[in-house]
């Protein structure tokens, strides 16, 4: 395994086709990491960050010139790609979705159990009328959808940037218009939020493989002639929003708000006496902008949160606005960094369902 450290000699070869495709990304805005040579996964992290456990934006291996934590480690530096391409040419390139305000439709075409109708479109009745003979991958569930809504199938639009994968499937990019608005990531075969049977989607959290990057498996190959991606189509934003991708759809406050975040929430009484003592502890590190065990807390307050969602005493919109706004309160100026402590969070408290002791 290659060496992370930032100085380690030039390699002899001359520039491989995976830094120019970093550095090309790069200047189109997308930040990028590493992926392990012929692989399509991030490299191992650096032995201190293997043995101790902590948070990837707590690390501090990106200012000393590693890769550790994938798309945590993005970047558009070119120094800073030059240096980690110098130390092994062989690397594959990935694009971190949210940070490169992307939202790609990742098309499965994989052999599998076709599901019920009823799982085929989350949110959506498939009558026993619709003949679904054939159907057998995300790019039929994807066409139905399109269908369905009288729109012309993504997997076939030439305006965007579309990418064949090595196992038969396609990437379809495209770029968010609106930065204040967070998309969450997601696989097809969610039973909490999917866009599609077979059709995951790469957004906040997330990460896709950039274009002509080589896998034992094979290339990742540019469809047509588009070589950008289009603004994400008003209907696909509204099928993303209503099946539950939107992480925040506002802005954080610009300036710290006095006192504890506004309670907006309709959850059962005995999460709120759970939930609000965690939350203000996060707003009262407004007090301060250092030393307060920001991190820690809104961790704690996101997992708690988690588990109260997973176990149906509070709504996930109602956890996302209650820690946002908790967020925003003592850390204003760093939504992009709230947002992800807040999904990572989340995430681990829902494997944890929580009951709180008292009446509801």
């Amino acid at each position: 395994m290659a060496s992370q450290s930032a100085t380690a000699p030039a390699a002899t070869e001359s520039a491989t086709a995976g830094h120019s495709v970093a550095r090309w990304c790069a200047r189109q805005g997308w930040p990028v990491h590493p992926l392990a040579p012929r692989q399509k996964v991030p490299p191992a992290n650096c032995s201190a960050c293997r043995q101790h456990s902590h948070a990837p934006l707590d690390c501090p291996c990106r200012d000393l010139g590693r890769w550790c934590h994938g798309f945590h480690a993005a970047t558009t530096d070119a120094q800073l790609i030059d240096t980690w391409w110098r130390v092994q040419p062989g690397f594959g390139v990935g694009v971190s979705c949210g940070h490169a305000d992307l939202v790609v439709l990742d098309v499965d075409a994989h052999a599998a159990h076709v599901p019920d109708r009823s799982r085929l479109l989350p949110g959506i009745p498939i009558g026993a009328h619709v003949n679904l003979a054939g159907l057998a991958t995300g790019y039929d569930t994807l066409a139905l959808l399109a269908a369905l809504r009288g729109q012309p199938d993504p997997a076939r639009d030439d305006s965007t940037l579309r990418v064949h994968t090595p196992s038969g499937g396609l990437h379809i990019w495209y770029r968010n218009p609106d930065p204040t608005t967070r998309y969450r990531s997601s696989t097809g075969s969610s039973p909490k939020v999917a866009l599609a049977w077979q059709v995951d989607v790469r957004a906040d959290n997330g990460y896709i493989v950039a274009p002509t990057t080589r896998t034992t498996a094979g290339t990742y190959r540019p469809a047509g002639q588009t070589r950008l991606p289009a603004v994400l189509p008003d209907w696909l934003a509204a099928e993303l929003a209503r099946t539950g991708h939107i992480a925040v759809d506002r802005p954080a406050p610009t300036q710290p708000v006095t006192g504890p975040p506004p309670r907006q929430r309709r959850a059962t009484k005995a999460a709120e006496r759970l939930l609000d003592p965690l939350l203000a502890d996060v707003a009262a590190c407004a007090a301060a902008q250092e030393g307060t065990s920001f991190t820690e807390k809104l961790n704690r307050a996101g997992y708690t949160a988690g588990g109260l969602v997973q176990a149906g005493h509070l709504t996930e919109p109602e956890a996302r606005t209650a820690l946002s706004e908790a967020a925003a309160t003592a850390r204003p100026h760093q939504q992009r960094r709230n947002l992800s402590i807040i999904e990572s969070a989340l995430s681990a408290g829902a494997q944890r369902p929580l009951h709180p002791r008292g009446r509801s």
